[in-house]
Parts: structure tokens; C-alpha cells; sequence
């Protein structure tokens, strides 16, 4: 009998990016589902993801918070991990280090952009316990 593959949702307002993350979830063994932006994502989680990776920084500063949220409160169960650069670009630090943080920041994992793909792969594999 054949093996369900897990489906990844990513969003990110950068093509290029979008692109170089979709490439490593597929060959990862993923299947993926990819958006551009909110509302693309919205429409997208009309099927049940098994993770989604987000940016923060897409059509306003918090839209990636804002995404993380919506689909915590649809999927509570699903593993969300924002992937961004915002500290390097404003000089803002986020983390996930105390529950306070855990209680604001609906995610599972945050990772600054430029993370390698096997370490990604590591990360994934841990919150989809495979």
C-alpha cells in the first residue's frame, strides 16, 4: 500500500524564494502547495496542510503572524514555521524562547531566512514526527 505524502504549505511574497523553498520541501518527499500572499493562503487551507512554512513580512509587517494565527485557530493541531528575514531587515528580534512568546506568536518554530536545506529538513521532520 502506498504512503500518503505529507502536504506543505509555504507562503512568501518573494517568487524567487517561493521557488528555492518549494524545490527542497518536494525533493524533501513533500508534496506543496505554495501562495503569495494572505488571502492566496486562505484560499489554499480549504485542504488540511500537515505544516506550513510562512514569512513574516508579506503584504504588511505582521501578515505572517496574522496567517499563523488563522490557521492555528482552523488546524490547532498543524505545525506552523515562520521562515523570515526580519531581523535583519528592521533589526526587530522574535523568538519562541518563553511561553509569553508562545502565547502571541502562534508557531511552532521561527528561523531566520538563509537557513540550510538540510537543516530545514531536520526541523520539518521534528515537528511532523517522522
Amino acid at each position: 500500500m502506498l504512503k500518503e505524502k505529507k502536504l506543505v504549505l509555504i507562503v512568501d511574497d518573494d517568487p524567487d524564494y517561493l521557488f528555492q523553498l518549494k524545490t527542497h520541501v518536494e525533493n524533501f518527499g513533500f508534496d506543496v502547495i505554495t501562495a503569495t500572499s494572505v488571502a492566496e493562503a486562505e484560499k489554499a487551507l480549504t485542504q488540511k496542510p500537515h505544516l506550513a512554512i510562512l514569512d513574516l513580512m508579506m503584504e504588511t509587517q505582521d501578515a505572517g503572524f496574522v496567517l499563523s494565527y488563522k490557521i492555528k485557530k482552523l488546524y490547532p493541531d498543524v505545525p506552523v514555521i515562520i521562515v523570515t528575514a526580519v531581523t535583519a531587515e528592521t533589526g526587530l528580534n522574535f523568538h519562541l524562547d518563553s511561553e509569553e512568546d508562545r502565547q502571541w506568536i502562534k508557531a511552532d518554530l521561527y528561523l531566520e531566512k538563509g537557513i540550510r536545506s538540510d537543516q530545514l529538513h531536520r526541523e520539518i521532520s521534528k515537528l511532523l514526527k517522522l
